[in-house]
């Protein structure tokens, strides 16, 4: 089964992030004067200083660390009849400081999911959907040993992953999204020559990409529970056809966002990840765990301008 794991220095650890909700509306352009829109755009990004905790992590790195990190993300939506097509692009990057041995890394993720949808009920609360989704990495990962001792473990495309599936999105409630498809690819790729020969995420050593047919689910809730305080959570599961299906990878991350004004606000995040294939700990580092990384940080907010067109 194909590994779904990824660099703590230079890839995020979520393989597929699907789209927030969005429901048909319409711009107010005067009292009485609205305009449904068939295209809707923008984007958002963020500035934080960030202390991270790791537990079983198998991309490596320090079990404690300080960041200063960045996050941007844009979306285009398309409304018409029965259709939709959601697209989100997503950016992050970091400076890491390491707490015990001093040393620096960077840690950077470029994701994009893209998802098609054609209503099968009136209220729109079923759809036929196709998505796709791939994720990678700009800059070299390195896991530190000391001060002046580290390894190559991720590079650009090394490694990226790639995922098409046809399935059934519901979407029973506007902050809630479940979409479950059994025809689904994962194309992983490692287009480093040095990593490939090491058998890293998954591939046999020397090979430099593999395909998995499996079945896919993933589950998307995102809602202000209170006040200024918007919870955000994405469930993953993936089981190989080919590669003992009864295992189930799992991979899931929950975000809480304060918001403490229109600029500033204070983040905390929790992934989760497990996978048979990685078989990285235990006594004696052949046994697979599951992993944990937390994050808290304080940060400055930006909103890009929304556009709304006709076309």
């Amino acid at each position: 089964m194909t590994a779904v794991v990824s660099s703590l220095h230079a890839q995020n650890d979520i393989p597929v992030r699907s789209l927030p909700s969005e429901i048909f509306v319409t711009v107010k352009k005067g009292a009485t004067d609205t305009i449904p829109w068939k295209w809707k755009y923008g984007g958002s990004g963020n500035l934080s200083l960030a202390q991270s905790s790791l537990r079983n992590w198998a991309a490596g790195g320090e079990d404690f660390s300080m960041a200063l990190t960045s996050y941007v993300n844009s979306f285009l939506y398309y409304r018409k009849g029965k259709h939709s097509w959601d697209t989100n692009v997503d950016f992050n990057f970091g400076y890491v400081q390491t707490t015990s041995n001093g040393g620096r890394k960077n840690d950077d993720r470029i994701a994009g999911t893209s998802k098609y949808g054609i209503k099968l009920d009136s209220a729109g609360k079923l759809n036929a959907s196709m998505l796709l989704n791939g994720r990678s990495q700009f800059f070299d990962g390195r896991s530190y040993y000391s001060r002046d001792s580290s390894t190559l473990i991720s590079s650009f495309m090394s490694p990226a992953y790639a995922v098409i599936s046809l399935g059934l999105d519901y979407k029973p409630k506007p902050e809630l999204s479940i979409f479950a498809s059994p025809l689904t690819t994962r194309l992983t790729v490692i287009l480093n020559r040095k990593l490939a020969s090491l058998g890293l995420y998954g591939l046999d050593k020397g090979h430099r990409y593999n395909l998995a047919p499996g079945f896919f689910a993933t589950i998307n809730y995102q809602k202000d529970i209170i006040k200024n305080v918007n919870y955000r959570a994405n469930l993953n599961l993936f089981s190989d056809y080919t590669d003992n299906p009864q295992n189930v990878d799992l991979d899931m991350s929950n975000n809480l966002n304060f918001k403490i004004n229109r600029f500033l606000s204070a983040t905390y995040s929790l992934d989760l990840i497990y996978d048979d294939d990685v078989k990285l700990f235990g006594p004696n580092s052949n046994s697979p765990a599951l992993q944990l990384k937390s994050n808290i940080g304080i940060g400055f907010n930006m909103s890009f301008k929304t556009g709304y067109a006709r076309m």
